[in-house]
């Protein structure tokens, strides 16, 4: 990348963690098995998705990233708590 080091160690590592404390929280879930402790780490995941479209506001405010490649990550991140809802509501029954 070629951001500043301001960029790089603000904007960039936070949002690279709450990025993968999504995917995180959504893996731990395979760990799991009760049905409701699953939909805990689903819903987990939520506040990260969150937490990043903010990081992504802060990285267009600052001009690090072309308008496309933000209106694509934005439509992106924008589609993981649907995504999300319809892996819970998929869940399998459990007896």
């Amino acid at each position: 990348m070629k951001w500043d080091n301001f960029a790089k160690y603000t904007i960039g590592i936070q949002g690279a963690r709450a990025l993968d404390s999504n995917s995180v929280n959504i893996a731990e879930r395979f760990g799991r098995y009760g049905k409701k402790d699953e939909i805990k780490f689903y819903r987990y995941s939520f506040a990260p998705v969150k937490e990043s479209l903010d990081w992504l506001q802060k990285v267009k405010i600052r001009k690090l990233v072309l308008e496309k490649q933000y209106r694509y990550i934005f439509k992106k991140l924008n589609q993981l708590p649907r995504e999300i809802n319809t892996l819970i509501l998929n869940l399998p029954r459990r007896s």
